[in-house]
């Protein structure tokens, strides 16, 4: 019985390894496709580009959060966590404490407050209750896009907290700014 468990389990971890592997081809294909563009810039583009990032960073300096109150004493010990880690890195596959990717962020910290969570967005968006934007508050999870790829906090008054892509830091944006799926409330 036992030695039919750990095949099963062999067989469980090269499914995983199988199904990580092509996920890691499509990011890698994705990442060069990304490279190609940027590289097809201009100089002036390019300086374009790089001005509304700086603009982005600086204004995380004089964000309004509005007076919303978290949604609990646990989601309010995430977002504390998360707002000590602005201006951190983005780094693909980071969880912390130094750098962070999206869910590595959430993850991190959910995990200050006390909560393990799953640590991909796609998971975390199965972690909670899900929220329309209208039921949003302060340290709810918000997931991003159709494939459910990104994942931050919400911070109040319409902002989110998170770690957006390479080349970036941890920041506050608005939450307009991507396709709003559904928040999660942990």
């Amino acid at each position: 019985q036992q030695k039919a468990e750990a095949a099963s389990k062999l067989d469980e971890l090269d499914e995983t390894r199988t199904e990580l592997g092509k996920k890691k081809k499509e990011v890698q294909a994705k990442l060069s496709e990304a490279q190609k563009l940027l590289n097809s810039l201009t100089a002036a583009q390019r300086a374009s580009l790089e001005a509304a990032e700086n603009r982005a960073n600086r204004s995380n300096e004089r964000v309004d959060l509005g007076n919303d109150l978290p949604a609990s004493s646990l989601a309010a010990a995430a977002l504390s966590a998360a707002k000590t880690k602005l201006g951190s890195p983005y780094v693909y596959g980071a969880t912390g404490p130094s750098s962070f990717d999206c869910s590595g962020l959430t993850s991190w910290a959910y995990a200050q407050a006390g909560a393990g969570i799953p640590r991909t967005s796609q998971s975390q968006a199965n972690a909670g209750t899900r929220l329309s934007m209208s039921q949003l508050m302060p340290g709810d999870l918000v997931i991003f896009y159709g494939d459910l790829h990104h994942v931050g906090l919400y911070a109040g008054n319409g902002q989110v907290l998170h770690a957006p892509r390479t080349g970036t830091v941890v920041r506050y944006e608005s939450i307009n700014n991507m396709p709003f799926q559904f928040g999660v409330r942990i």
